[in-house]
């Protein structure tokens, strides 16, 4: 079989980057067993309730829910299981000392193959006020008018 080149998403975290100010990203390996990637490569996963916590030293991945995979049998793995995540050292000092400070979590953003090996992006994040989400979705709201508005006036000949 030939080697899989290139990036293919499975799941996105949108709420996240709503409820959140992500201040610094990171791309971390994933420890799975083989129905788990099975179930991945048909594209079925959802990190909404997903967070990271350190346990003795490392990071893991709690709350992600990866279905049973169908043609598993009593092989399956539990759907919403603690899995690990693969770090260098010095990476997990900087995640664990930003993530202290106060308001801070980790969250996954994104769960994606590269190459052939399954990646989750996670972000140290600060959770959102309210008013902050108002805010953004009023920014998103203007620049989405504004963007009409210009799109509407270049087909009138007036751009």
């Amino acid at each position: 079989m030939a080697k899989e080149q290139g990036t293919k998403v499975i799941a996105r975290n949108k709420k996240a980057r709503h409820d959140y100010h992500i201040e610094e990203t990171w791309e971390a390996g994933i420890v799975l067993s083989g129905t788990e990637v099975k179930s991945l490569r048909q594209g079925r996963a959802s990190l909404v309730d997903g967070f990271a916590q350190e346990y003795n030293g490392e990071l893991y991945l709690e709350g992600v829910h990866i279905p049973e995979y169908s043609q598993g049998t009593w092989t399956n793995h539990a759907a919403r299981r603690r899995r690990k995540l693969l770090l260098h050292r010095d990476e997990l000092r900087k995640i664990f000392a930003s993530s202290q400070e106060s308001g801070h979590t980790i969250v996954p953003l994104e769960l994606y193959f590269k190459d052939g090996r399954a990646k989750v992006e996670i972000a140290v994040a600060k959770g959102k006020k309210l008013y902050d989400k108002r805010q953004t979705l009023r920014e998103r709201q203007d620049n989405r008018e504004a963007a009409r508005a210009m799109s509407n006036a270049f087909k009138r000949g007036r751009g």
